[in-house]
């Protein structure tokens, strides 16, 4: 696994959060920063890729969705008609591979030091061609059973994600289950020697501290970084980010199960289907508007349970806190125990 002088990892915060400037100043202070290439187009990928390496010589990664098969269509349809039928604007739920083959080729052609996958386990033939690139590639696990696959595929590392991440669950089904990170990763570590990296819930140097002791090898935090200024978060998401109101998981705004802080789209629409990435598409227009507009009620607040704990500030300086705060937090437990 790739060694970094600081045990921390930028989640890939897909979506609009992740830019080129976050990844850089994340890597830049020592961490590895990822790009979170969901939605975006290929050529925007290189793009993202070619600006971060302007701003750092620094290693970074690159996150991938793995597509999956299409939804019924009468489980889109029936899923739109309820939204029509609440007076919302939908757009067509359309089914899309987010042009996977041409972001393998760009990072084959063009390798980052690490590619990341989320949402199953790539295959073989993938794994081989991203290693002959020369990259890392990572995959991620939300139960001990996703991980013996993800090893024998020769994944390099498994990013743990526990049930209390914010945004996507990126299991290899979209499940409801869900298993804590603490727990998972003390199951996933007795099924695998491969080097791991937590993520779910972790806002503060205690808990990055925490995961180490449990065996992770670095921390994956997204929603502690969401609030700093390099970072593509609009602003209606901010001003959430600065509440204490719950987080829930949810179908409602992407077809597929995802945390975010409670708001009335959520509460409203919580039997929505399993439709990835159809549900998405559709509701893309509306979370567009209420974003300009400044709606809180129907854009997707992507957040993990702790997300309270949050403090706006330059990357680099979060960075500087969070590792400062790991080593304290290590230093007194070892005191405890000693």
């Amino acid at each position: 696994m790739i060694n970094r002088p600081v045990p921390i990892v930028l989640a890939p915060l897909a979506g609009g959060p992740s830019t080129p400037a976050l990844a850089a100043a994340v890597s830049g202070a020592g961490g590895l920063g990822f790009l979170g290439s969901g939605y975006l187009t290929a050529a925007r990928l290189g793009e993202d890729v070619a600006e971060t390496r302007r701003l750092t010589e620094e290693p970074f990664g690159v996150t991938l969705f793995l597509p999956g098969e299409p939804s019924p269509p009468d489980v889109v349809a029936r899923y739109a008609e309820t939204l029509r039928a609440a007076g919302l604007d939908v757009g067509a739920g359309r089914y899309s591979d987010d042009e996977w083959p041409a972001k393998l080729d760009l990072l084959v052609r063009d390798p980052v030091a690490a590619v990341s996958f989320t949402f199953g386990c790539p295959p073989t033939d993938v794994v081989r061609r991203l290693h002959d690139a020369g990259s890392e590639v990572w995959v991620t696990v939300t139960s001990p059973a996703e991980a013996s696959p993800a090893a024998a595929a020769g994944a390099d590392a498994l990013v743990v994600q526990g049930a209390e991440a914010g945004g996507h669950r990126g299991s290899f089904p979209d499940t409801d289950e869900g298993i804590g990170l603490l727990a998972l990763l003390q199951l996933v570590r007795a099924v695998t020697d491969l080097p791991l990296i937590a993520t779910g819930g972790l806002m503060t140097g205690a808990a990055v501290g925490a995961v180490l002791v449990c065996g992770a090898r670095a921390a994956a935090l997204g929603s502690a970084f969401l609030s700093c200024p390099e970072a593509g978060t609009s602003e209606v998401h901010r001003t959430a980010l600065r509440s204490d109101e719950p987080t829930a998981l949810t179908r409602a705004f992407t077809g597929r199960l995802a945390r975010g802080i409670r708001n009335r789209f959520l509460v409203e629409h919580a039997g929505a289907p399993s439709a990835y990435p159809e549900v998405h598409y559709m509701t893309a227009p509306l979370r567009a508007a209420a974003r300009a507009a400044g709606d809180p009620d129907l854009v997707n607040l992507w957040a993990g349970q702790a997300y309270p704990l949050g403090t706006p500030m330059p990357a680099a300086d979060l960075m500087r806190r969070l590792h400062e705060d790991a080593r304290r937090a290590l230093q007194d437990a070892t005191g405890r125990v000693g």
